[in-house]
This record gives structure tokens, sequence and C-alpha cells, in this order.
């Protein structure tokens, strides 16, 4: 059996995701996967894009790589250029080159894994969802491209971890988010453990694993760099809870609604 780790939502934070590979280093995993959204939010997206391309095998494209170094993108603010800005030559180009999904075969399941939706990376699903998104999960669109469906989904973006399996053994899982997770904050990616590449059935898991890292070492680069919007990335690093409900947290209104809220343009 081999182990795949999975990461994804690292969002410029450079601190989280070092610690995060030397935990899958240090479990002797070599198989690394990106599920997506390498920049924004956080100081260092460059830096973040230069460890993945050097550490996994398979990188997917997220909504944030789509849309901040996209040529012809009509919504703008400071924020938006200061991450822009912080891209290295072609880091840009790369992102937006990056595949929309990555289909193989786990002890005779059809995993696939992607961003956020199976049609585009700009809809997430959250676990607060329809059963008619829960099913289309599993459908083949002009994004994934034909082929076998699958039956296990695996997919990032919304910083929040959940498993489901329903009739006819379809399983959806999310990652969390390496850089940003939501509700606890501790970094968080997941093993998949299988036969890989094997059509026969066999024994397979998926494990979640979260790792500890030193928060105020990131939030002081991040201060240092002068990351707009800091107080927004201090509150989703410190508490886990999403920058849309910065007013509320600062009124002392803990009920975010994250669940259910519709992100801004940008979360």
């Amino acid at each position: 059996m081999q182990r795949l780790a999975l990461v994804s939502d690292v969002h410029g934070n450079l601190t989280a995701l070092e610690a995060v590979l030397a935990d899958i280093d240090a479990r002797g995993i070599d198989r690394v996967l990106n599920l997506g959204d390498y920049v924004g939010k956080g100081p260092r997206g460059r830096e973040v894009v230069d460890l993945c391309r050097e550490r996994c095998e398979v990188n997917l494209l997220g909504n944030w790589d789509d849309f901040l170094p996209d040529p012809d993108r009509t919504f703008d603010n400071e924020a938006l250029r200061w991450w822009l800005d912080q891209l290295g030559p072609g880091q840009g180009e790369w992102l937006r080159s990056l595949p929309f999904n990555h289909d193989f075969w786990l002890s005779g399941r059809r995993v696939r894994l992607f961003h956020a939706s199976e049609e585009t990376v700009h809809r997430r699903v959250r676990y607060v969802r329809t059963q008619a998104e829960f099913e289309a999960l599993f459908t083949n669109t002009a994004a994934t491209g034909d082929g076998p469906e699958p039956d296990l989904v695996g997919y990032g973006d919304t910083h929040d971890p959940f498993y489901e399996c329903q009739l006819e053994g379809r399983t959806s899982f999310n990652t969390g988010s390496v850089g940003n997770c939501m509700g606890d904050p501790t970094p968080m990616y997941c093993i998949l453990e299988g036969e890989v590449d094997s059509q026969e059935p066999a024994p397979w898991s998926i494990a979640y694993v979260r790792v500890p890292y030193d928060v105020e070492a990131e939030l002081a680069v991040a201060r240092e760099m002068g990351l707009p919007q800091y107080d927004g990335y201090e509150l989703e690093l410190r508490h886990g809870l999403y920058r849309g409900g910065l007013e509320e947290w600062r009124r002392g209104e803990r009920e975010t609604g994250y669940h259910e809220r519709t992100p801004e343009v940008g979360a």
C-alpha cells in the first residue's frame, strides 16, 4: 500500500506549509498532491509557489490562482494588486496553466481531485449543500473531461474539512486548508492510503492530520511585509474565523455563519 499526502489552500502561508511538509517527511511520505490556491490572503505567495513546484508531483488550479494573475480581470483593489506584485516572473502564467483535476485509481475506487467543484474553480460546495450539489460532484463536465466517473472525490476551497458517503459507495471529502483553515485554524492535510493505480478492490483509508506551527512567526512576517487586510488575516490565523466577520468579532459577536455565508470576491 502507498500513501499520498493531499494539501490545499496554502494561501501564501509559507510557515504553515513548511511545518506540514516537515510532518509529511517525518511520516516517510514522498508523494504530495496539491489541490490549489497557492496565493492570496497571506504574504509569501512567491515562496509558496516555488516550494510547491519543487515538492508536489501534482499541482492543480485554484480560484485565486486563476483570477489573481488574469490579465483580463476587471475586479481590482489595492490588496489584489499587492498580492499580484508579490509573484515572481512567470509564476502567474504557471498558475493559470495548471490542470483542473487529477484522476487515478486507488484500491478499486476511481478518485478525482479538484479544487472547488466539478464545473469551475469559482463555485464552492460547502458541507451545508443540496443533494443535487453532492451528486453533481461525481459527474463528468467540460472542465473534468470524459472518462470513468469517480466514486471518490476530494477537494479543498472551503477551508472547512469534512467527509461524507452515500448510496452506491460515493464518497466525498474536503481536505481543509494548510494555510487558512476555518474553525480550528491549525493547518490540516489529508493522507490517502491504498493500492495506487489498482482497479482491484482492496483496503483504502483517508486520514486527517493537524500540524501545529509558529503562527506568531507568520504574522510577524506579514506585518513586516506590510500585508494588506492584515487584521482579517490575523483573525483567520489566530481564531479560524472568516475575515468577512471581522466587524462582528470586534463587537464580541462570535456567530459568523461561515458555513452558510456566500463569501465576497477573493474569499
